[in-house]
């Protein structure tokens, strides 16, 4: 008997996301022709496409075939467009619903740098080549989530705005479980950040890091204060193997290591939630760039981070690892053959288009599997 198809929920979103996705859909259905895998492929709107259509970010029978699914792909959400609508009907608080009803806690964010792409980072070449760091954030708790939170008008007239961090130990060790099971099978070296000599909710991470550290005595626990950390990745990043940090800092954290590697548009990231009885997790996979309105529609965008955050997928929410490690591999061969989209542009080398981009990657794929 055949393994059941992978559901799969696809959003593609607002501007570049629907052409980047459509590379994305040319990889699943080479994978289906080989018999690597079998898809159950579903789609749906949110963000600016879905306030168009619906006059909300996202639908409850969206939302609702989200937790049904095994794992959902978004393109990107936003733009200048939806600039001016209420806060809660603006595109990004689609993806927000998502990760909070889905209970999105643990963001990997990668950071790997491609040995062709070494001159594309601002940094040095020794300082970068080789770079493979995993940042996870935790991502449903901490100062965008805790209450109290607004803005008030004083008995004087001036306005004050409050945001609250709160983390509870129970969020600090469902995060840290996911970051040293990572790390125990990588490096074994976790560097878990936060600002315990300022905040108080920084010290319960250490404390609660510490402890949680002793069940993992194969895994080398260090901590960092977030400010420290932001200048060693810029100063030695390759000491680091996984970071793990809370949603503040791990925001600001990985949009630092992302452009050690040269751009935005190569970078993936999963967002899960807690295991079930059967080892399952909710799981969300997006590339870390945004819509890029500017260039919609123009056949432009590096659809390669799309890409890889399927790689993610077959990697994590499906343990299909060696289709992953295929279509890792198909990506490095296309830039070792001098192609790039104009985000990663380099002299000598062959400027292509979204589509020519894909239309490489699967004959890569073709020549890997033969």
């Amino acid at each position: 008997m055949s393994a059941p198809a992978k559901s799969i929920l696809i959003l593609a979103g607002d501007g570049i996301g629907p052409e980047v996705m459509a590379q994305v859909k040319r990889v699943i259905d080479w994978m289906q022709k080989k018999g690597l895998a079998q898809f159950a492929l579903e789609e749906g709107l949110v963000g600016g496409a879905s306030y168009e259509a619906h006059g909300t970010p996202l639908t409850d029978a969206t939302m609702a075939r989200a937790m049904a699914v095994d794992a959902v792909l978004l393109g990107a959400v936003g733009g200048p467009k939806w600039d001016d609508l209420p806060f809660e009907k603006k595109p990004e608080r689609g993806l927000l619903r998502l990760r909070k009803d889905m209970e999105l806690f643990a963001n990997l964010r990668p950071a790997l740098v491609f040995d062709p792409l070494v001159e594309a980072s601002t940094l040095k070449p020794e300082i970068v080549q080789g770079l493979d760091i995993m940042i996870v954030r935790e991502l449903t708790g901490g100062v965008y989530f805790g209450q109290p939170r607004g803005i008030e008008t004083l008995a004087n007239g001036e306005r004050k705005g409050v945001d609250t961090q709160v983390y509870t130990t129970g969020e600090i060790l469902r995060i840290g479980r996911v970051a040293f099971e990572l790390a125990r099978k990588r490096g074994k070296k976790l560097c878990s950040v936060e600002k315990a000599n300022v905040m108080l909710s920084g010290v319960l991470w250490r404390e609660e890091m510490t402890k949680l550290g002793k069940d993992y005595p194969d895994v080398q626990l260090s901590h960092m204060y977030a400010d420290n950390c932001a200048m060693q990745l810029v100063r030695t990043p390759k000491q680091f193997d996984v970071i793990v940090t809370d949603n503040l800092f791990g925001d600001l954290l990985s949009d630092c290591a992302a452009m050690l590697t040269g751009s935005l548009g190569m970078l993936p990231s999963a967002s899960l939630g807690a295991a079930d009885a059967q080892g399952k997790r909710k799981a969300l996979y997006e590339p870390v760039h945004g819509s890029a309105p500017d260039i919609a529609g123009k056949d432009l965008a590096n659809p390669l981070a799309t890409i890889l955050s399927f790689s993610m997928m077959l990697r994590y929410s499906f343990d299909l690892g060696a289709a992953a490690d295929l279509v890792d591999q198909a990506a490095k061969n296309v830039l070792a053959g001098g192609f790039r989209t104009a985000d990663i542009m380099q002299p000598g080398k062959a400027k292509v288009s979204t589509s020519v981009m894909g239309e490489l990657l699967i004959r890569e794929l073709d020549k890997l599997k033969g």
